[in-house]
């Protein structure tokens, strides 16, 4: 089927009599006649349910609607976004080793890696996306585990070269990981450019409707663990599974197995039965919504180039935008419903235009059916110092605005007034 079929039907196909919309399961634990069926799940041995947090009918629905929207061969649902890209790189790294980022990412996920995963002893080193070859490979190390970047930068919505950046990795026996979350697999599908995992927050344009907390990794089967040097875990025995080894036992769905039965098993941040039903809520229109915010974002983009008070706008589908390029490769669908753009005026002038908005509100979200604002300097990046911002792309100035789906011409109107206000 095709994507917009696959966000209706993927995951879950009822049965003669059953219920046409995904059933919620709402129970922690599921019943079974025998200890030896039980011991064959805690085994590993055979498929099913058992105890929600690994997993359970409704959130094992939205994982396989996922996984085949993204092309992969599974994905593992969690609690958030954050947690989604810390399991993926706690997953093929440990105390001792290293990962290679770019430096234009998400403030939550800078944070993450420069502070909590360098608490665990996994250091992070920070590259520009936009470097050249040599410069991004220099930053690899024999203990490197995995580079990871955004295809769509949040909040300078810089385009992610993924096939470059997937070459550099594979040369040196790495992994690509790659949050899509501002894509969605209706705008981009990083695993057709060689990415090997992807994350998502789902809180953003999966769910869409800001109602539910949540993330998902999803796992493309293409990286061989067993060809590199630099992942003992997945083909070592793991003694608490009786000496199971990931590749043999489960070939192309070892990472994201690995995923679930050690690391949400230990750590147990999982999405819960109902709010995987209501971001398969979400994803039954992702491709509809998605449409709609990428044509009233670039109508938004064009517009604020033309308007005095406007120093700079960053929307990469734009022909002015220096990733342009990049966008026409791959995001040729669109790029998104988020548009960044600076005042004349500095921190001030923002501050005094989104003040002066109406229907837009300031919001700490992004990616929502609503119109909603932000200034990333002093909120989701706010921890980052001066050097720190410029490198994520960031200027203090910034406005973040994560245009919806309403009527163009009211987005304009309110737009407008707070222009002539501040």
């Amino acid at each position: 089927m095709k994507q917009e079929s696959q966000c209706l039907y993927a995951g879950y196909t009822p049965a003669n009599g059953q219920a046409r919309v995904l059933p919620i399961t709402q129970s922690t634990t599921f019943t079974y006649a025998s200890t030896a069926e039980v011991s064959k799940l805690f085994d590993l041995e055979v498929e099913g349910f058992f105890y929600t947090r690994l997993g359970n009918p409704t959130v094992d629905a939205v994982e396989r609607k996922i996984a085949a929207l993204e092309g992969g061969v599974g994905a593992l649902c969690t609690s958030s976004g954050q947690a989604a890209n810390l399991l993926a790189i706690l997953n093929v790294a440990a105390c001792g080793d290293h990962v290679v980022s770019t430096s234009s990412i998400y403030g939550g996920t800078f944070n993450l890696f420069a502070v909590t995963l360098r608490r665990m002893g996994i250091e992070v080193t920070f590259v520009d996306q936009h470097a050249d070859d040599a410069t991004i490979a220099a930053a690899i190390r024999p203990e490197t585990r995995a580079i990871f970047g955004e295809t769509l930068a949040n909040p300078s919505m810089d385009v992610l070269d993924i096939e470059r950046l997937a070459r550099i990795a594979h040369a040196h026996g790495l992994p690509l990981v790659v949050d899509n979350t501002f894509a969605t697999p209706v705008l981009c599908r990083p695993f057709d450019f060689g990415a090997d995992i992807v994350t998502h927050s789902t809180t953003k344009y999966m769910d869409g409707h800001a109602v539910q907390m949540g993330g998902v990794i999803v796992d493309s089967g293409n990286f061989d663990w067993a060809a590199s040097p630099r992942f003992a875990e997945f083909v070592q025995p793991d003694a608490s599974y009786h000496g199971l080894i990931y590749t043999q036992a489960f070939g192309k769905a070892a990472y994201i197995v690995k995923a679930r039965v050690q690391l949400m098993r230990d750590l147990g941040c999982c999405q819960t039965p109902q709010g995987a039903f209501y971001i398969n809520l979400g994803l039954e229109t992702l491709p509809l919504r998605m449409r709609k915010h990428c044509e009233n974002a670039l109508a938004v983009a064009r517009w604020l180039e033309g308007r005095p008070e406007v120093e700079s706008v960053l929307y990469p589908g734009l022909e002015s935008s220096p990733c342009h390029a990049l966008a026409c490769k791959y995001l040729p669908q669109g790029s998104s419903g988020v548009v960044s753009f600076s005042l004349r005026g500095g921190r001030d002038a923002g501050a005094r235009f989104i003040d002066s908005l109406n229907m837009i509100s300031l919001q700490v979200h992004v990616a929502d059916i609503r119109s909603c604002v932000l200034h990333p300097a002093s909120s989701t990046h706010r921890q980052l110092s001066d050097e720190q911002l410029v490198a994520a792309g960031i200027t203090p100035g910034m406005v973040r605005l994560s245009v919806g789906v309403e009527n163009l011409e009211d987005i304009l109107t309110d737009l407008a007034q707070a222009l002539d206000r501040a």
